[in-house]
C-alpha cells in the first residue's frame, strides 16, 4: 500500500491535483493540519474533478496525531535537504509505504527530518531550481514506487476503447 502524506499543505490546487493522482494510483492520502484551505473549496473540487468521492483520505490535527494513528509502515521524507535521489530505495522491500511531503512554502520541519536523515530524499534537478511543484513531486515519487512494483494492478490500457482504437477509422 502506498500512502501520500502532506504536512500542512497550503495550496488547494496542488492538493486537488494530488487527490486525483491518488485516485488514479490507488494511493491513500493523509493530510496533516493546519491546511491552507477548506476541503470543500471549489478549487479542490475543480482540480480533483469528479474523482474525490473515490479517494481514501484521512485528516489529522497535527504530526503527532498522524504518528499515533499510523504506527505500522515505512516512512520516506522528500525534502530539498535530502542527500539521496527519490529512487534510492528498493520499494519492493516495503509493504506499507508512507511518502511524506512538506508544505509548499517551507517543506517538512527540520525537527521532524533530523531523526530520519537516512530516509530523506530529494528529486534531482539543476542548481537553478530549489524545488519542484508539490503535486509534480508527489506524482514523480508515487510513480517511482509503482514502477518498481510493476504498477501493481493498475490498468495499462485505456479501459473504454477497443484494443485497435489507434488503427480504427
Amino acid at each position: 500500500m502506498i500512502n501520500v502524506v502532506l504536512f500542512e499543505p497550503e495550496i488547494p490546487g496542488n492538493t486537488g491535483n494530488i487527490m486525483r493522482t491518488c485516485v488514479a494510483t490507488n494511493t491513500r492520502l493523509h493530510l496533516i493540519k493546519p491546511l491552507g484551505f477548506k476541503l470543500d473549496e471549489a478549487s479542490i473540487k475543480r482540480a480533483g474533478v469528479n474523482y474525490i468521492d473515490k479517494l481514501e483520505y484521512f485528516v489529522y490535527e497535527n504530526y503527532d496525531d498522524f504518528l499515533e494513528k499510523n504506527k505500522e509502515g515505512d516512512f520516506f521524507y522528500f525534502t530539498r535537504y535530502g542527500k539521496k535521489p527519490h529512487d534510492s530505495f528498493n520499494y519492493k522491500d516495503y509493504k506499507n509505504i508512507y511518502l511524506i511531503f512538506g508544505k509548499e512554502s517551507t517543506g517538512i520541519p527540520k525537527s521532524i527530518l533530523k531523526d530520519h536523515l537516512d530516509r530523506c530524499m530529494r528529486i534531482p534537478m539543476t542548481i537553478n531550481v530549489r524545488a519542484l511543484n508539490l503535486s509534480n513531486s508527489v506524482a514523480i515519487c508515487v510513480y517511482e514506487v509503482l514502477r518498481q512494483n510493476n504498477y501493481f494492478d493498475l490498468l495499462k490500457e485505456e479501459p473504454h476503447k477497443s484494443k485497435d482504437y489507434l488503427i480504427e477509422e
